[in-house]
């Protein structure tokens, strides 16, 4: 198990809930707007946001934004030790930095002294892209990212802090994957998990789907988030699916529908599609099967707490499709109202009416 810390409430590692993070693209030096979309993430179920600090700007800024935010902050930091010591002062939940663009270790230590007077953690953030040529030529991709954080990590204990975070993020899966099995070998250090640069959201989900599920299923992650060329919000969506996905998260509604095929009896695509987006203000944990046919559709709809099934024209030609509660039969409904009798029968669940 790692070792936990605390930015700003939120606790991560040490046996706590795996944390959903995204980080703003509004920019910094607009409070205003930054806010905004701090908000919109936090309603779709972001628990950590972090912010560019570029300039000196945007570590002004940070004061008004920590004061607005309804998560904690965290501040991305890069070349300029200064703006790291001021985002601390300013309020920030926690300072991301990246192992060798920081300075020398006097400027290291001064953010170390701004950060523990204010018990804020150090995320110590290590990318593909950015380790030294040299230590990649010497080592490998791998190892080389590995050395750098821990490198970092142990200049920061050797100073009296541990109260540290790190991440290994490359473009692709099996270097990241592997980067982090390696890290979670050889240190206690928690562990923020995600493919770097992963693309749009069709490829960028897959993706980190395939790396992120394939760390957390082996224990190994404390806090994810889902890095795509996409609005931010599309980020927290997907980490809340991935962590329902291998059993790390629940809540919330659960669609089971069926893939295309030539056995549906009705739109299944766009039954299941509208019941999910009108649902999806439900927190308590609802599974729905949307199924178009009769040779599966029963039996998943029969498991699910409401189900519609099948899809038959009726005496007078109309499609129905059967309707399931609990596992019961609870009627047939007509295909143009499906989704307004999955949506009525899911909120009756809801409120405990229907159970």
């Amino acid at each position: 198990m790692t070792r936990q810390i605390n930015a700003g409430g939120v606790r991560i590692g040490g046996g706590a809930p795996v944390t959903v993070q995204s980080m703003c693209n509004a920019d910094t030096r607009d409070a205003d707007a930054a806010l905004s979309q701090i908000r919109c993430l936090h309603a779709a179920g972001c628990e950590i946001v972090r912010v560019a600090v570029p300039d000196g700007d945007a570590a002004e800024a940070l004061r008004e934004i920590v004061k607005g935010s309804p998560i904690p902050i965290v501040a991305d930091i890069h070349f300029d030790y200064k703006l790291a010591v001021r985002a601390a002062q300013n309020g920030a939940a926690k300072v991301r930095v990246n192992p060798g663009n920081i300075g020398s270790k006097e400027r290291v230590r001064e953010v170390v002294k701004a950060c523990a007077e204010r018990k804020i953690p150090i995320r110590v953030g290590v990318n593909g892209g950015s380790v030294k040529r040299g230590l990649i030529e010497k080592h490998g991709l791998r190892e080389a990212m590995l050395r750098s954080g821990l490198e970092q990590v142990y200049m920061l204990e050797d100073m009296g802090f541990s109260d540290v975070c790190l991440s290994f993020k490359a473009s692709n899966v099996p270097d990241t994957v592997a980067v982090n099995r390696m890290a979670a070998e050889r240190c206690d250090v928690p562990l923020h998990v995600g493919v770097t640069e992963s693309g749009t959201s069709y490829g960028g989900i897959i993706k980190s789907s395939a790396g992120i599920g394939a760390l957390l299923l082996a224990g190994i992650g404390d806090t994810v988030r889902v890095s795509l060329t996409a609005p931010p919000v599309e980020e927290v969506r997907a980490a809340i699916a991935l962590l329902k996905a291998v059993g790390l998260r629940k809540g919330g509604v659960e669609i089971v529908s069926c893939p295309a095929c030539a056995r549906r009896g009705f739109d299944v695509a766009s039954v299941a599609g509208e019941a999910e987006q009108r649902l999806s203000d439900i927190q308590a944990p609802l599974k729905v099967a949307v199924m178009g046919c009769a040779v599966n559709g029963p039996g998943e709809a029969r498991e699910a707490d409401i189900g519609v099934a099948g899809g038959a024209d009726d005496l007078a030609g109309r499609r129905q499709a059967v309707l399931f509660r609990k596992g019961e039969v609870a009627g047939k409904v007509d295909e143009a109202e499906i989704v307004d009798v999955v949506v009525r029968e899911a909120r009756m669940l809801e409120e405990g009416e229907c159970i």
